[in-house]
Order: C-alpha cells, then sequence, then structure tokens
C-alpha cells in the first residue's frame, strides 16, 4: 500500500463515529438479506469525506487507489470513488481518461450501493461514454450499457442508467428512453427508482419526449418507476398516468 494510500485511510478514520456508524448501517440496509448485506461503516460525514478528498486529490495518482477501492469499509470506498472522479476531470485525453475508466468498471462490485453509484457514474463512465458518442457516434457506446443493463449485478445495472445523465444534459434522451424499455421488468425497487427519475430528467428538459414515452409505456412501467418519472407533472397530468397504470 502506498504511502497516501495509509494516510488516506488514517485520515477517515481519525474522524470515526461508532454511533454514526450503526444509523448508516440500518439507513443503506447492511442487514441479512438486504441489498448492501455485509457492509461496514465507521461513521463519517458526508462533509468530512468531501474535505478528506479535497485535502488529497491533487497528491493521489491512480495507483494509489487499487487497495482503497477494495477497502471493506464503506467510507474508504466512497472517498476513493470521488478522488477517481478528481482525476477524471484532471485528465485532457481520452487516452488519459480510459485507464480511470477502465479501473472503474474493473472494480465495479465494489460500487455497491446506492450512493457510491450516483457519485461517480455519470461523472466516469457517462461523461467518457457521451465524449466518445459525439466523435463516434452512439452505436460505438451502447453496447457497453446495454451489457452493463443486463448484468446480473445490481449495481452494475444502476451504474447503466445513470450514465446516461451527461447524454440528457446534452438533450439526447435516445440512450435513457432504451435502457428504460429494456429494465422495466427489473425485479429491483433501486432500478425502478433509478430509472424513473433518470426519465423524470428527461421530462425536465423535454415534456413531450417524456410523454411521448408515457403513452407508449405507462401500463407497462412498475408503479414506482412510474410515480418517479412524473413527479414534477402537472396534477391533473400526474393522476391521468396513474389512473392509467
Amino acid at each position: 500500500m502506498s504511502q497516501i494510500s495509509k494516510e488516506i485511510i488514517l485520515a477517515i478514520k481519525k474522524e470515526a463515529d461508532p454511533e454514526k456508524a450503526k444509523r448508516s448501517q440500518r439507513f443503506f440496509k447492511t442487514g441479512s438479506g438486504e441489498y448492501a448485506e455485509g457492509d461496514l461503516f465507521l461513521g463519517v460525514t458526508v462533509p468530512k469525506q468531501r474535505l478528506i478528498v479535497k485535502n488529497f486529490k491533487d497528491q493521489v495518482v491512480l495507483e494509489d487507489l487499487l487497495e482503497l477501492i477494495i477497502n471493506p469499509y464503506h467510507e474508504i470506498r466512497l472517498i476513493t470513488l470521488l478522488l477517481l472522479v478528481e482525476l477524471f476531470k484532471k485528465a485532457q485525453t481520452q487516452k488519459e481518461k480510459k485507464p480511470i475508466v477502465d479501473f472503474y468498471l474493473a472494480h465495479s462490485a465494489f460500487v455497491n450501493n446506492w450512493d457510491l453509484v450516483d457519485i461517480s457514474a455519470d461523472k466516469i463512465l457517462g461523461q467518457y461514454l457521451f465524449e466518445i458518442s459525439q466523435k463516434k457516434g452512439f452505436q460505438e457506446v451502447s453496447k457497453l450499457l446495454i451489457n452493463l443493463a443486463n448484468s446480473d449485478l445490481l449495481w452494475e445495472r444502476r451504474i447503466a442508467v445513470l450514465s446516461t445523465f451527461p447524454f440528457i444534459r446534452a438533450e439526447q434522451f435516445f440512450p435513457t428512453l432504451e435502457l428504460a424499455k429494456l429494465l422495466m421488468e427489473d425485479e429491483e425497487d433501486l432500478i425502478h427508482k433509478a430509472v424513473g427519475w433518470l426519465l423524470r430528467e428527461v421530462g425536465k428538459h423535454n415534456e413531450q419526449a417524456l410523454t411521448i414515452f408515457l403513452d407508449q409505456h405507462a401500463l407497462q412501467m412498475p408503479r414506482t418507476m412510474l410515480r418517479y418519472a412524473i413527479e414534477k407533472f402537472p396534477e391533473t397530468k400526474r393522476q391521468f398516468y396513474l389512473k392509467k397504470s
């Protein structure tokens, strides 16, 4: 383990709070049979985690993160992902960005809770795929997103969904809508919420695009997915789709 890695772990453990750790383990569903079964927490607040990232972001290199990303403690993995985001931001070329993306995908099994996915997927994989698609077209990246969306691993499916965020910001809705159709029969509520959230974002940019999608698919959508998707609609329009489902 590198010296910087050791210093990061010491800085994190210095801020540990056992009582907050217990609360976090309940909040993040770490009990037997729950989606984050066995995950461990130190009880470090998010502001303190972000301060640690700020203190180390200009010192780390990718190799420093190799042992941190597989650490059993949730906060250490979270800080690792935030540092990985910072490395991606500093990378200037596709050649510099690719090892960071490869690292992210190779360790996706450790991006194993919704907050870990949500702070990283769009900023690393999503942004990388968006940039490639602008030069080479969406077909160049669609295979990877579809493979992730078909994964047996819940977190890889959520990574796929969240990675379409940069496309939505650019008002390119096709990737999100295609994954929404693909994941409509997913059994996990966390996927229903993620897809519904991203559909809602589509609607914020273009309500007509979301309306057309709902007119075609609302009847097949899980209730949670639909409720998230229509959350920002006027009440009469919300009730129209809720009554159809």
